[in-house]
This record gives structure tokens, sequence and C-alpha cells, in this order.
């Protein structure tokens, strides 16, 4: 199973008249159980296109397909988003509850779970975030610390048991270890879960080490889909079009320009340290 973009256009409107597209004719798929990277300019119509995913926006031109199930149709957008979670930036914001324990409850009680289920799926939420759920249910969320409330804004998509998870942007404004933390979840996720994680990210180090694939988005068009060895290849390109590349990539350029030769796919530390390994067996 699969999410399939054919042929996806969209244009906002301003005063009933048209804007210029946002998205131009993508087309690709998104395999089960990758972890797929958005990188682009802010405009480049990321936000837009996840959007799309769960049924927030309705395509205009084109399909989305999620396991099959047509976003077109109103009918199949509630069956997507029991599939399509969705985490949006400082998600900690939309916490309301009282308790952690009923705000990461909400989710299956609108699924008409009954009490059992959904004590079974808050606790299981709680516990894949790294909240005890005897320390922390009974706490307000905003009692908590900005990482503790990030994850429990998080384990409440997590409650509805996704099978696909969309972050925009999900370290923004996290310190270094909070950063790591979100990012263990979701490996964490994709390895016991099989959860295929959707993340727009300006962080280039952050989607070399964990994506699986990247897509670039470039005016609303797709400018590379590729591995992230293949995509940061193109650093030249990346740059010239305004974007960073991994600083491990900036250092192979560097390398090459002052006459060490470094393959152009190395774009991680452990990329980098194998290749060094492999050339002093060799030297």
């Amino acid at each position: 199973m699969s999410v399939v973009v054919n042929h996806l256009t969209y244009a906002y409107s301003e005063g009933g008249k048209p804007l210029p597209p946002t998205l131009i004719d993508l087309n690709f798929t998104i395999e089960e159980g990758e972890f797929l990277g958005i990188i682009g300019h802010t405009g480049s119509g990321k936000s837009t296109f996840v959007k799309h995913l769960n049924g927030l926006i309705a395509s205009e031109k084109g399909v989305v397909t999620v396991d099959g199930h047509d976003l077109s149709e109103k009918s199949e957008r509630k069956i997507v988003r029991s599939l399509v979670g969705m985490v949006f930036q400082y998600p900690e914001y939309q916490l309301f509850a009282e308790t952690v324990y009923d705000d990461v409850a909400f989710g299956p009680k609108n699924m008409k779970c009954d009490e059992a289920e959904i004590k079974k799926r808050v606790v299981r939420a709680m516990e894949l975030v790294g909240l005890d759920v005897d320390r922390f249910s009974s706490r307000s969320p905003f009692e908590l610390s900005g990482g503790e409330r990030r994850r429990a804004a998080i384990a409440g998509v997590l409650a509805m048991e996704p099978k696909y998870l969309v972050l925009d942007e999900p370290m923004a404004g996290l310190d270094p270890k909070g950063r790591e933390e979100i990012l263990a979840l979701l490996e964490r996720l994709r390895r016991e879960n099989g959860c295929t994680i959707i993340m727009i990210s300006h962080s280039m180090d952050d989607i070399a080490r964990h994506a699986t694939k990247v897509l670039v988005l470039e005016k609303g068009s797709v400018y590379l889909f590729d591995k992230p060895e293949i995509v940061f290849s193109h650093a030249e390109e990346l740059m010239s079009i305004g974007l960073s590349v991994p600083n491990v990539t900036k250092i192979c350029i560097e390398m090459n320009r002052r006459g060490v030769p470094i393959p152009k796919t190395i774009c991680t530390e452990n990329a980098f340290l194998n290749w060094f390994k492999e050339g002093r067996k060799h030297a």
C-alpha cells in the first residue's frame, strides 16, 4: 500500500479569483514504511502539499490516493483521516484539556472507541513518546516543559493509531535534546509500528540522517525526488536555488576543491567515517 500523487495541481484564490498555482503537476509515490523528508523554500508548496494527504485541502486538479482511497471523493476522506495523522508546527499550542490524559484521549473519543480501548490507546501513545503514564496522566499539559508539551501533543495524534504520520517542522523551537528525542521517536514508530513518516524540515542534517527519500519542492514543482545521497549529490544545484545542504556535504565539497577526491553521495557522518576507514585500509 502507498500514497500515490498523480498530476496534483492546486491554486489558492483571493476575492474569488485564482492566484498563481502553489502546486504544479506533482507526480510521485510514497511507499509504505518510508521516511520521506520534504525540503524547499518558504512558499514552495510544502505545507499546501501535506494538507492534501488527509483532505484538509481538496484536490482541484489531479488525484491523491492513500492505500487506494481517492481523496477527491468526499466519502473517502473520513477513511483516510483515520489512516493519516497530522502534526503541525508547534502542536502544543493545540493542547486544551485539563489533563494530559484527556488531551491524548480526545482523538480516540471522537473515533467512538469504548473506554477500555481509549485507555489502551492513551497508555500506548504516552509510552511511545516517553511520558510516564502514572506521572503525567493527571497533570495539566500547561505545567509541562516545552519538550514534554510537544510530546503530549504528538501522543494525541498517535492515540488515533495512524498508519501514516505527517509532520510539519516537528522540531521547531526545541533545544538539541528535544530534537533528538522527537527524531528517535519517529525512528521507533517506523521500526516497531511500521508507520510511514512524512516530515517537512529545514534541517538538512536531520533529513540526510533519517530520510529514506527526499522530496525537493521549488516554486510548487518537484525539483528532485530520490534517496538522500542522490539528492544531496546535487549540492551545487540545491545551493543555486538558495537551499542549504548537510554539513558533511559542505565538508566534502571543500575537500574536493582542495584536491581530495571524495564521492558526492556522502552526506552523513557515518558515510564519511566509512569512506575514511576504507581509504585507510587501502593506504
